[in-house]
């Protein structure tokens, strides 16, 4: 009989053990339950993980609730990433802090802009709502996409030169990576007046990694007899997910020797009408 009523009492035991554990269990993994948040404070977003281009702004939309009996100042801070910044806007104005009365929630906005050379990638950035007796913690995720970019341009920045007819021009160009992903097989080509020639080298670029730069030279052939005056040509370079270019204004002049052959023509055009009136005026 002992045995029997010990082995109840055990039973009986058992059940409300797992009873209790049940009802933890319920508590802690409710949709409402975050070890994060403080007992008068809770701070919460809608949208925690955003993905976005490293050179765009991640926007969250987030809500703070005083629970406690009196209102608060809360202030906002964030611990991103270096090189990042975090704003928080409340009403549409940015704010570091703002007062919320008891038992009220505020919508605040948080803008995220990443710093320029983020690498593709996941970034915790871990924000905070703190008053003198509590502290209310989110952490937001952004997701950092690779981005295509390309640049043409000069050393200096210079798109003008000069060429004399019937010669050749070299141009100093560089095709610089500004995003943040490779470009394979990129493509060299231009938009020359007519009969006009144009070569590159190199004429092809197999890879250019993000941030570096390749040097390019240009050589343009001017026809003889080019009329003088301003040209403009156009370079560019480009693979299927990015392209960039160049318009260079062309300056042509015409030759020392195309010169003076010029002027002797104009004065033996002028000798020979002055002979011809002189000839036949008296007649």
């Amino acid at each position: 009989m002992l045995a029997q009523q010990s082995s109840i009492s055990l039973r009986s035991g058992r059940r409300k053990v797992f009873r209790c554990l049940l009802f933890l269990s319920a508590i802690v993994f409710h949709p409402g339950f975050s070890f994060s948040q403080s007992p008068g404070s809770a701070f919460t977003a809608r949208l925690m993980n955003l993905e976005a281009a490293v050179n765009e702004t991640f926007r969250y939309n987030a809500s703070l609730h005083n629970t406690a009996q009196q209102a608060k100042i809360y202030e906002l801070k964030s611990e991103a990433p270096i090189g990042w910044s975090v704003a928080f806007k409340v009403e549409g104005s940015q704010v570091a802090s703002f007062r919320l009365d008891s038992n009220r929630t505020q919508d605040i906005s948080i803008e995220v802009v990443p710093s320029p050379v983020a690498k593709p990638g996941k970034y915790s950035i871990p924000l905070k709502a703190i008053t003198g007796t509590d502290t209310a913690a989110l952490t937001i995720e952004a997701v950092v996409k690779g981005s295509y970019a390309l640049e043409l341009t000069t050393p200096t920045g210079r798109l003008s030169d000069e060429v004399t007819e019937g010669s050749s021009l070299q141009l100093h160009l560089v095709a610089r990576n500004t995003g943040t992903i490779a470009l394979d097989n990129l493509d060299l080509s231009a938009q020359a007046p007519s009969q006009w020639e144009a070569s590159f080298e190199p004429s092809k670029i197999s890879r250019l990694e993000p941030g570096k730069t390749i040097d390019v030279i240009a050589t343009l052939k001017v026809p003889g007899k080019t009329i003088a005056g301003d040209y403009v040509s156009n370079f560019s370079i480009k693979n299927p997910n990015a392209n960039a270019s160049a318009a260079f204004r062309i300056t042509v002049k015409t030759s020392f020797l195309s010169g003076w052959i010029g002027l002797l023509v104009i004065l033996l055009a002028v000798a020979i009408i002055y002979y011809l009136i002189r000839k036949y005026g008296r007649r």
